[in-house]
This record gives structure tokens, sequence and C-alpha cells, in this order.
């Protein structure tokens, strides 16, 4: 299947402040408006065969399907409480919706996303991440759990168990790793995918609240973002070593890494988008540039070469999409 392309959008374009100059490392270029959705915004996943950007719409209890090519709303999926994490399963064209509210993980199938059964966690259904090669589906839940789902069954299989609520985590391409944020232990737990076994738990001094996670596989690290302070860290992937801390934006729910220009970009709810590029063994800040208070969530698809920045409905301006496009 062929990864749609940016083309167009129907929408309004504009320049954000300090995001202008012809040197910039990202540029707005579009808004997408969602229509009438208040609330907050959580996460959001792509489906590149179809075209569709899938937003987690916690405050009003729906999910957005979003035309990127268009810049338009495709429908709105409703009946979803507190939908915190999405993810798509490309090779059954089916949408995973996490729900806060009552732990709940629904599978939508198809054109018209119709409900596929329901699978229950119990509690505060989070993050989700698709393993595509193994076929696989992780949802974190719970006091201290990440769900192994059977996309074929449509099943959990089993439980990796943690010492705390997961917030991100990422899954090693290159190894049976799943590295976890663990805001309570004031760490990043590493478990075996496949035997749920514990590894490590990398515990650094001086820094809390770790939610937003990345990981560098040229460098073989993972970058992890701290609220408490605000700092970007950035651990080796074997043995956990910090081999970076640099400051960042405050309130922060997002890290990616842009292989292409060696960047990474950090979505902050303090109203800023932070972008670094390496320098030597860490990183340095290139630019800050102004969003909206508030406007935490984040998607960098590389095959779209786009970041995609979830805003809130506020002081009478519509929820919305922003669309930044990387230059050069």
């Amino acid at each position: 299947m062929k990864p749609v392309v940016i083309v167009a959008f129907a929408i309004m374009t504009l320049t954000v402040p300090h995001a202008g100059a012809a040197d910039a490392p990202l540029a707005l270029e579009a808004k997408i408006r969602l229509g009438t959705v208040s609330g907050r915004i959580d996460h959001m996943a792509v489906d590149l065969a179809h075209g569709r950007l899938f937003v987690a719409e916690l405050g009003n209890d729906s999910v957005g399907v979003v035309d990127v090519a268009t810049g338009t709303v495709l429908r709105r999926i409703t009946g979803v409480r507190e939908p915190q994490g999405v993810g798509y399963f490309a090779a059954t064209d089916t949408l995973y919706v996490a729900s806060a509210r009552d732990g709940s993980v629904t599978p939508f199938t198809g054109d018209g996303f119709a409900p596929a059964g329901r699978i229950e966690l119990g509690d505060d259904a989070d993050n989700i991440r698709i393993d595509a090669r193994a076929g696989q589906v992780y949802v974190g839940y719970g006091s201290g759990a990440i769900a192994v789902i059977d996309p074929v069954r449509r099943a959990r299989i089993r439980d990796l168990h943690l010492p705390g609520h997961p917030e991100s985590f990422q899954l090693d391409t290159q190894t049976a790793r799943i590295y976890v944020n663990v805001p309570d232990e004031r760490g990043i737990v590493v478990v075996d995918r496949y035997t749920g076994a514990q590894d490590a738990i990398w515990k650094p001094s001086g820094l809390r609240s770790n939610y937003p996670m990345a990981i560098d596989a040229g460098r073989r690290r993972v970058l992890v973002v701290f609220r408490s302070p605000a700092r970007l860290a950035a651990f080796g992937a074997a043995d956990g070593a910090m081999a970076a801390n640099v400051e960042t934006c405050g309130d922060a729910d997002d890290v990616f890494v842009d292989t292409k220009r060696d960047r990474v970009y950090v979505s902050c709810g303090d109203g800023y988008l932070d972008v670094f590029e390496s320098a030597g063994a860490g990183y340095a800040r290139i630019a800050r540039i102004d969003t909206v208070s508030g406007a935490r969530t984040a998607l960098f698809v590389p095959e779209l070469d786009r970041l995609f920045l979830a805003v809130r409905a506020r002081g009478g301006n519509p929820a919305s999409i922003w669309v930044f496009r990387p230059l050069p």
C-alpha cells in the first residue's frame, strides 16, 4: 500500500511568530478545524494507506477522523468515554481506542468504523502502541500494566506488569525491550515484551514527572522529557547511562525524532514547540516556536514529513489541528 502524500490543504494557511524566517526549522502550513469539539484533546494516530488522521477528543468523548490531504473532518466517532490513546492496525484496517473513564479498548473496523467488540482492561486505559511486524497491540492501563492484544482475535492475551501507571512507552525495534515512563516511580522501567521480566529501572537524580518518550534509533538512545524540572534527557538504550540533559519547554506531552534532519521535536502545554539538533554527544535547541497554551499533544509522521499539533477550543477559537512542515 502506498502512503498518502500531503499535496494541499483546503484551509487557512498562516505563519507563526518566530517560525516565518527562511531558516526556521518548522513552518506552520495549515490549520484543520475540527468543528464543535470541547475540552482537552489527547493523542493522535495515522492511517497512511487511506490518508486519515485520528484525533482522541478526550473532553468531547469522541474521536475525530480527518482527511489529511484536504484538511477536512470525514466523520466523528462518538460513544467513547474519555479517549486517551488511539492506534491503527493496518493489516486488519482496525482503529483501537483506549478510554480512560471506563478502562476499555474498543476496536473500530472498516470505512464505517463499526465497533467490533470491547476489551475490558479495568481502569485508565491510556497510550497505545502498534507492533505491525509481530502482529500485536500494546495498551498501557491501570496502576501498573501494559496489556498485549491479539488484533486477529481482538482479545487481551497477557499483561506486562509494572510498579506504577505507564505513561508514554516505546517498543524497541532492535531488541525485545519496551521502555516505559512510570512517573510514580520517578523512573524509566525496562521490560522484556515476551517474558514480561523487568530488566532494569533507571532513576535519574533530581528529575521527576517523566511523560513523553521517543527512541533515537541511530544513536541507540531513549529520549525522555521531564516536567519537573523541564528537561530533555537522553539515556543509553543498553545501560541507561545518561548521555544528555538539556532545558526544554514546560508541561511537555510528546517528543519525536526526525531522523531525516537529525532533529528532536518537543511539544509543550506552556505554548511552545522546541526544536533540537544533535550537538556533539548531546542536543542543542535551535528554535522555540510559539503555539497556544495547553496545546501539548502532537504527532510527527515521517512518511508525510509533517508534525500535527492538537489545539483545543479556547477564547472563541475552535479546536483545530495545526500542521507544521519541517524545513528545509
